[in-house]
């Protein structure tokens, strides 16, 4: 952190007097925002006015190559040679498909389209002489259609593909002649179409044109091995450019009143450290990319320092006169951003040891700040997926998602004037270097079929749902709800384990003390002398590390702890006739003090874990749960707890998260069986004495379609939730067997994994539980494309992913998804009590304010309350989780430096909550709750031990009676005298 105070201080001091450079300012600007808020996601409109549009380029869609005397362009004769497998000579068939592009754009409702001119189908050879009036007419009618929908065209003149006959007759835009030419061929443009063109686009991307057209070879035309020859293209096209503004401003703008400008692309990149160092090299790989271009145009002029400074002569120098002919040649930053720079166009070289990032609204804030303010266009945003995708795209259309709300954060919050967002593209084409191995169109296109026949796919209803909402307004269910949870709602606070010293602490040195209370009252130890040991029964008082623990959890505020007992340890013979009778004791203690301190325990018997077993050794060696005495075993486990726990421990949970999906379906067989031996001994041997309630909890993270307005997704989601809770909570809480759906997709399969319960289990299983408890974390998004082999789940058939605009640390923070599985619980299973058992976020254990837990645990109790309040769900208790990171490192409300414990933000904000019961009306009247009973602590006697309890009751109230007897009587004898 000390770093960036070092950086903040120095652009500080630059900001005012390096005014070129205030892009510097950005990286620092944003570490300084607050966390997690400003992830957030940000609901709200976009100006009235502003622009929205879809794009294409002519080589990628148009096809007809050589149709109606069109000429050839370097693409054309690039995908001809080399090692390349596909060509655009059809691409999309655009060319003929005027109607059917019209229609997608008509159904998206944009106010733009953002198209270009492909030079060779209006001039064949590049030049006026060549003119075409076929090709040139496809474009009025293009124009005209986009008219009459009321959608205005952005027409790009330049966008990579060359007329071949100028790259073989002076060698593309390594001649300066070129610059002529093109203004000559921008001239005829403004000409026939301005009259109906407001913006222009003169060359789009001129750093892939130059670096990887003329340098690496990746692009068209395909030249390499002049490391200079790059510069000098971008040199050329610059002044291009320049050349055809100048033409624009000159004769047409008065006229037409249209805009002109330079598409740019960028990448985004950030520090690798919080050194100043690190931050010059992410400025001077923006400047070698985005200001190579940009600087000349919106600055002075002429290029950035930095590239001066690390090319020296290998860079042109523009003179006196063409810096003042390129500056100022641009009516607004026309920006390209995403998929474009990112399939290895940027490498390490220009990186500089940073690291590359996607975030647009960092980028807008930079160009903001370096070029003074800029009207600033998105020309071209989006994102990419596998050429084998056909509809349904919801990578794409979550990344449309991100770049969109990353746009309307620099508006709003940012306060940068972005005018206008163009995703791209309209349609799947010919994507360059990648041929036709990945889709990029808002609409598919079926390249199989004559007519190239467009459908819409779900990125198409996502943006067209974005546009007529004009962004992202807030809805009823996105606001926080106000108001408070029943009286008597349970609070509480979760840990795996809690710390166990069996050695009473108190007793532990026998050393003898001499205190030298004359001086500085310090205690001097004897050496060479030890006090007897002392010989009585170890006392609950004895155990030092329970009164720290307990005190820690009663300063939370909570009424309710929830642990776990490790039963490897409690039987480690497996035979619960031989518990571990030190361990048990020091158990017993721990509940007894909870309930002192008015803190009801929950006590969980057996918490499955991944990391390691905790079955007793001897079940632990033979095939644990699948060994069929391993049921038994635990019931047993379960008995001895309730007998001697029973007494403090009203809530009792059999199985914590049992149903991981590492568990195979033999172990979860026997994992139900064990749970409903164990609720049965409860139900027949304890319940009527203790008063208590047993269930299990059960793992439930939120499953979301990916989109959820498709029943393709609809189906997968409703499919995980049956494999991932149903499996355990159907055949307990509903018709005592396995989901319907679960069994007969495992049918489907030809898979005889699921074991059949037969009528005497289903017997057993059924209807043990007294309350549905569920752990929950985090939200998934799952589809039935399949996009990515390491998050697809084979079985079944079901793509993960996430929504980019989610806060992760490192799993997704999706507050609404406790709502939504509180909800499902309710709509299967009626009015069953619920709690959530488990409710937290990793962060970092150094981060003492840890806000990502204080916004987590805000956001999700405020969603569990919408779920009570509003829903209906008979929702009981909330537990957070955890206690400290001792026991649950970066999760616990309690840090932890060496021998110090630190209370953290989150518990203060945590125990707020609890002590307001919720979020109460401001203004409102104080809820009313009658006073809780007070434990009674002598009932234990009564339980365990009904006779002598019972005569110890006697006993008292006889000792009382005698006492006011003797008392009344020797106030009467004083009276007589």
């Amino acid at each position: 952190m000390s770093g960036w105070v070092v950086v903040l201080t120095f652009l500080a001091f630059t900001s005012t007097a390096a005014k070129p450079n205030a892009g510097l300012k950005t990286w620092g600007r944003f570490s300084k925002l607050p966390y997690p808020g400003d992830k957030a996601f940000l609901y709200d409109n976009f100006p009235s006015n502003f622009i929205w549009a879809v794009g294409t380029a002519a080589y990628q869609v148009e096809g007809a190559f050589e149709k109606d005397g069109k000429g050839l362009s370097i693409w054309d004769t690039f995908t001809r040679g080399g090692n390349r497998m596909a060509t655009g000579d059809v691409g999309s068939d655009s060319y003929h498909n005027i109607h059917a592009d019209i229609r997608a754009i008509r159904q998206l409702g944009v106010s733009h389209y953002r198209f270009s001119l492909s030079w060779a189908r209006i001039f064949p050879n590049g030049t006026r002489g060549s003119y075409n009036e076929v090709g040139t007419n496809y474009y009025r009618t293009l124009i005209k259609k986009l008219k009459e929908i009321r959608v205005q065209p952005v027409v790009t003149l330049y966008h990579w593909d060359l007329p071949d006959h100028l790259q073989q007759t002076f060698g593309g835009w390594s001649n300066p002649e070129l610059v002529e030419i093109f203004k000559d061929y921008a001239d005829f443009c403004f000409q026939i179409f301005g009259d109906d063109v407001k913006y222009w686009i003169t060359i789009d991307n001129p750093f892939v044109v130059a670096r990887h057209g003329y340098g690496t070879g990746v692009v068209a035309p395909g030249i390499k091995n002049d490391p200079d020859l790059p510069f000098r293209i971008g040199h050329n096209l610059i002044k291009a450019h320049a050349a055809a503004w100048h033409l624009y401003d000159r004769h047409y703008r008065p006229r037409q009143k249209g805009k002109l400008s330079m598409a740019l692309a960028s990448h985004w990149i950030q520090p690798s450290r919080t050194r100043l160092e690190s931050l010059r090299e992410c400025q001077c790989s923006l400047d070698h990319v985005l200001g190579w271009f940009a600087r000349p145009l919106f600055t002075d002029g002429d290029y950035p320092p930095c590239m001066k400074a690390r090319l020296g002569s290998r860079l042109p120098s523009f003179t006196h006169e063409e810096r003042a002919q390129v500056k100022g040649t641009a009516d607004f930053f026309a920006l390209s951003h995403g998929a474009t720079l990112s399939f290895q166009l940027i490498n390490d070289s220009l990186k500089f040891g940073q690291q590359e990032d996607l975030d647009l609204r960092m980028l807008l804030y930079w160009v903001n700040a370096e070029y003074d303010k800029p009207s600033i266009f998105v020309v071209q945003s989006g994102w990419y997926v596998l050429g084998s995708t056909k509809t349904e795209d919801p990578k794409h259309m979550y990344y449309l998602k991100r770049f969109i709300a990353e746009a309307l954060k620099s508006i709003v919050i940012d306060g940068v004037n972005v005018i206008g967002y163009t995703a791209w593209s309209l349609i799947d084409g010919f994507e360059w270097h990648r041929e036709y191995g990945i889709r990029r169109g808002l609409y598919y296109v079926d390249f199989n079929t004559p007519e190239m026949k467009r459908e819409p796919k779900t990125s198409a209803t996502f943006y067209r749902n974005v546009i007529h909402r004009n962004g992202f307004p807030e809805l009823p269910e996105n606001r926080p709800a106000q108001g408070v949870f029943p009286c008597r709602f349970t609070w509480g606070v979760s840990a795996n384990s809690i710390q166990v010293e069996t050695m009473p602490s108190q007793f532990t040195d026998h050393s003898v003390y001499l205190w030298n209370i004359s001086n500085n009252g310090e205690l001097v130890k004897l050496e060479g002398i030890s006090a007897p040991p002392l010989h009585r029964p170890t006392h609950c008082a004895d155990y030092v590390s329970i009164l720290h623990q307990v005190d820690r959890i009663r300063q939370v505020g909570v009424n309710h702890f929830h642990f776990s007992l490790n039963w490897s340890a409690l039987v480690p013979t497996g035979d619960a006739a031989q518990p571990n009778t030190t361990l048990l004791g020091y158990y017993r203690c721990f509940t007894r003090q909870l309930q002192q301190a008015n803190i009801t325990p929950v006590v969980t018997l057996w918490h499955h874990t991944r990391q390691r077993g905790n079955l007793p050794a001897t079940l632990d060696n033979t095939n644990k749960w699948l060994n069929r005495e391993t049921p038994q075993a635990f019931a047993d486990y379960a008995r001895l707890c309730y007998r001697e726990l029973g007494a403090h421990v009203k809530m009792w949970i059999t199985l914590n998260e049992p149903n991981d999906e590492m568990v195979s379906y033999q172990e979860g067989h026997q994992m139900l069986r064990a749970h409903a031996l164990a609720w049965r001994v409860y139900d027949r041997e304890f319940r009527h004495a203790q008063g208590g309630e047993v269930s299990l909890a059960l793992h439930m993270d939120w499953v979301e379609p990916a989109f959820s307005f498709s029943r393709q997704d609809v189906e997968p989601a409703k499919r995980v939730l049956d494999f991932r809770v149903g499996w355990f909570a159907e055949p307990i809480f509903g018709s005592g067997d396995y989901p319907v759906a679960m069994r007969s997709w495992l049918r489907q399969l030809n898979s005889l994994d699921l074991p059949v319960f037969n009528e005497e289990d289903r017997e057993l299983v059924k209807g043990t539980y007294d309350f549905f408890a569920i752990s929950h974390f985090s939200t998934k998004l799952v589809t039935h494309a399949k996009e990515d082999s390491y998050t697809y789940s084979a079985m079944l058939e079901v793509q993960h992913m996430i929504d980019t605009t989610w806060i992760r640390s490192p799993r997704p923070v999706v507050p609404w998804g406790l709502r939504k599985a509180l909800n499902w619980v309710k709509e299967h299973y009626s009015d069953v009590p619920v709690y959530v058992m488990a409710n937290g976020v990793q962060e970092n254990q150094a981060h003492f304010k840890d806000s990502l837990r204080v916004y987590y645990l805000y956001n999700y109790i405020n969603e569990a309350l919408k779920a009570y309040a509003l829903d209906g769900v008979n929702l009981k208790g909330y537990f957070a989780y955890a206690l400290n990171d001792q026991r649950d490192p970066g999760f616990g409300l309690y840090g932890q430096v060496q021998d110090e414990v630190i209370v953290k933000a989150s518990l203060s904000n945590y125990r707020n909550i609890i002590q307001h019961n919720g979020f109460p009306i401001q203004g409102a009247a104080p809820q009313q709750c009658p006073s809780a009973p007070q434990p009674c602590l002598g009932c234990s006697v009564l339980v365990k031990r009904p006779v002598v309890g019972f005569l110890t009751l006697v006993g008292s109230g006889v000792l009382i009676t005698l006492g006011i007897i003797i008392y009344y009587t020797t106030k009467k004898r004083k009276e007589c005298y």
